[in-house]
């Protein structure tokens, strides 16, 4: 049997794949980022065929690294970016429009009204969610009512949905030619449209926004053979064996299988989750419920999550948008030739605040600035913004759980920064624990098609794989930790409140 799981991991920024052996063992990779596309301030869009084309080439070259053929791998693996809505047509395989991304704010009018008459909590007991921007469904009623001739088509049933592992998945198997309309529970929970405990679309949901139930994918499990590669060439015959949004597959790929295990992914965003087994439990500190993951038959893992919406894309934007740096890479050593953060504080809520806050009218603030703050001071309230959200959302996890956290497992990209990963050990005053293998999200999705087709044979071989790299402890003392995070808390303060009529017409959000 072929002892090889490729994973493709479609991200906000990129498209990636990674090789992985029997021993979980990263073997090959290879990466390829698509624009961000704003079209205006609000709006985040990504070009479907783009990402397509990318997931082509990034699968070819790692095979090619490997020195491997279909021949050689057991199955593949889809992770993806979450929320994110895709809208294209069955009969030509073109998308209607761009992937309106997670980050999109443009339906907050809508969303607004909605709030406004049912509250904010109005489906959560259904999906686990609060009513945002974040999710999906406002994002599919937005595009059927904004492009011309979308709702006449998919009334007719000629247009089909899904989030970006459906999309990848759909055209792996065949496109117009076949392709398989799919997505696992993972996904499916993030949309605001499926029942947490049928895992399965509501009708009463799909009425609220006016969405067919036939554009939307079939909800399976997160581990299971979905059905075959027919194209790109290099990976056809291969199964398709595992699906889970991106968060979810870093949980597993950290084996947090039962309840009370964790994980802080530290990428884009950051995304801390909370296994809480097979019960739905509700937060009352602003976390949101979830599906964990499901394999097979099994019942469904259930979590709490706390999303912060900007992170790793904040050192991007200091990239792209200020030419601050030249890579990201850099921004940690420019961060490190200062000993603080020259009393400046950065809140990134360039699409309001996600949890534990919920503040969608937030918005981005560099606060504390005087004649002494450098560039590179700059760098490192950027930096220390991500460790100050990821406290914020532990603080929650803390108020639901009743009891303290005592260590923190992190991965992500940004984790093999050591100036952040120490300054997070500091505010929080608890270890901060890093794994061999980063990428886990890449694992994780590899271990879930690994299973289904018997690569590993249990959660419990799974857990053997998972390695200590760097364990970073606190040093920080108490009464400073306490008056940076005060500070921070107030820099949050400033940054709410800003979105009013006067700036939705200045961002063109007004409806």
């Amino acid at each position: 049997m072929p002892q090889h799981v490729i994973a493709i991991d479609q991200g906000t920024t990129s498209t990636r794949a990674i090789v992985f052996d029997a021993a979980a063992r990263p073997v090959a990779s290879a990466q390829r980022e698509h624009a961000q596309i704003f079209p205006r301030a609000g709006r985040v869009e990504h070009d479907p065929i783009e990402i397509w084309a990318n997931a082509q080439e990034v699968i070819a070259h790692a095979l090619r690294d490997a020195g491997l053929t279909a021949a050689d791998v057991a199955a593949v693996g889809v992770t993806n970016q979450r929320e994110t809505a895709i809208v294209w047509d069955r009969r030509t395989g073109q998308p209607i429009h761009n992937a309106l991304v997670w980050q999109d704010t443009r339906t907050q009018p809508r969303i607004d009204r909605l709030i406004a008459r049912r509250g904010v909590g109005a489906f959560a007991e259904q999906t686990g969610l609060p009513l945002a921007t974040y999710f999906s469904a406002s994002k599919i009623a937005w595009i059927l009512d904004n492009v011309d001739g979308a709702r006449e088509a998919a009334a007719a049933g000629d247009l089909l949905f899904g989030t970006p592992d459906t999309w990848v998945v759909w055209n792996l198997t065949g496109g117009v030619d076949g392709g398989i309309h799919v997505t696992d529970v993972t996904n499916a929970s993030r949309t605001l449209l499926m029942d947490l405990r049928t895992l399965d679309w509501s009708d009463d949901l799909l009425s609220v926004w006016d969405i067919p139930r036939a554009m939307l994918p079939e909800i399976r499990s997160s581990s299971e053979v979905f059905g075959d590669v027919r194209q790109p060439a290099a990976l056809a015959g291969v199964p398709i064996a595992g699906i889970l949004g991106d968060q979810q597959a870093a949980a597993f790929g950290q084996t947090a299988f039962e309840a009370g295990e964790s994980k802080n992914t530290y990428g884009t965003g950051n995304f801390l989750l909370v296994n809480t087994g097979t019960d739905i439990v509700r937060s009352a500190a602003g976390l949101i419920t979830t599906v964990a993951y499901q394999v097979g038959d099994d019942a469904p893992r259930y979590a709490l999550e706390g999303s912060i919406a900007v992170t790793g894309s904040l050192v991007q934007w200091l990239r792209d948008n200020l030419g601050v740096i030249r890579t990201s890479d850099e921004v940690e050593q420019l961060a490190a030739s200062v000993a603080d953060n020259g009393g400046a504080y950065f809140v990134p809520a360039f699409s309001g605040l996600f949890a534990p806050y919920w503040r969608p009218e937030a918005r981005g603030a560099l606060v504390g600035l005087t004649g002494y703050v450098t560039k590179a001071h700059l760098a490192r309230a950027v930096l220390e913004s991500t460790a100050f959200q990821s406290r914020d959302v532990i603080e929650a996890v803390v108020a639901d759980a009743g009891r303290p956290l005592t260590l923190l497992r992190v991965d992500g990209g940004m984790t093999r920064d050591a100036l952040l990963m120490q300054f997070q050990a500091d505010i929080l005053g608890i270890p901060v624990v890093r794994p061999k293998v980063v990428e886990t999200t890449s694992l994780g999705v590899a271990y879930a098609a690994g299973l289904a087709v018997g690569v590993w044979s249990s959660l419990d071989e799974l857990r053997a794989h998972w390695q200590e790299d760097v364990r970073f402890e606190p040093r920080m003392g108490a009464e400073e930790r306490s008056r940076r995070y005060r500070q921070w808390k107030k820099a949050v303060a400033k940054s709410i409140d800003w979105v009013d009529d006067d700036a939705r017409i200045l961002m063109g959000t007004t409806d």
